[in-house]
């Protein structure tokens, strides 16, 4: 029998792998709708379901937390936790919303790395909460989200390089600066996620 470095509460595990696994699914529904431009309005409406549970998972962990006498670790840690998963996910909403008001074809090469690099990370960030229960084995998947949130901000620097390199003209550079952006927030957003998952862990240990 695994011995736990913290209380036990099952619940609030179920919810937090369920929260990682949904922002997983929206960057890949983000995914999705940047390789087909063409259906991006149907394509769209995945990222939208994706935001709605996420609204239901948040309030669900919040309840649970009203309603828990113990809690798996401080109950301002829980909050903090629950909300900023959903704050990524309202990122990457905002993302696929202004992709399909936007024309915006063909892509920036940087703006499609920052979705694939999201994609990547909504992968780790479900690695990540999927061990919090034990508190096992989270330092490699806080290293690997640490260097890939700088492989973020090495293509955010390249995406500004070429906005503003004149090879654009303004109109262009004022769409792709919005969509950049939000792409860099949602990056750094999952580098946020996993800085609270290690003041968890460094407050347990």
């Amino acid at each position: 029998m695994k011995f736990r470095l913290i209380p036990s509460n099952d619940e609030f595990f179920v919810l937090f792998s369920k929260a990682a696994e949904n922002l997983a699914a929206t960057t890949k529904a983000l995914a999705a709708v940047t390789n087909d431009l063409a259906r991006g309005e149907e394509l769209h409406d995945a990222v939208r379901q994706c935001e709605r549970t996420g609204d239901e998972l948040t309030r669900a962990l919040l309840h649970q937390l009203d309603t828990s006498f113990v809690t798996p670790f401080d109950r301002e840690d829980v909050h903090a936790l629950a909300e900023q998963i959903d704050d990524v996910i309202d990122d990457i909403y905002h993302l696929s919303g202004v992709l399909v008001l936007i024309p915006v074809d063909p892509l920036l090469p940087e703006f499609r790395e920052q979705v694939e690099l999201l994609e990547v990370l909504g992968g780790k960030t479900v690695d990540l909460l999927s061990r919090m229960d034990y508190m096992k084995g989270l330092k490699p998947i806080l290293e690997e989200i640490d260097r890939l949130e700088g492989q973020g901000d090495e293509l955010y620097r390249r995406a500004l390089k070429r906005m503003f390199s004149g090879s654009l003209d303004a109109i262009e550079v004022i769409k792709w600066k919005d969509l950049i952006d939000a792409a860099e927030d949602a990056i750094d957003g999952i580098e946020d996620i996993a800085d609270i998952v290690a003041t968890i862990a460094f407050k347990h240990a």
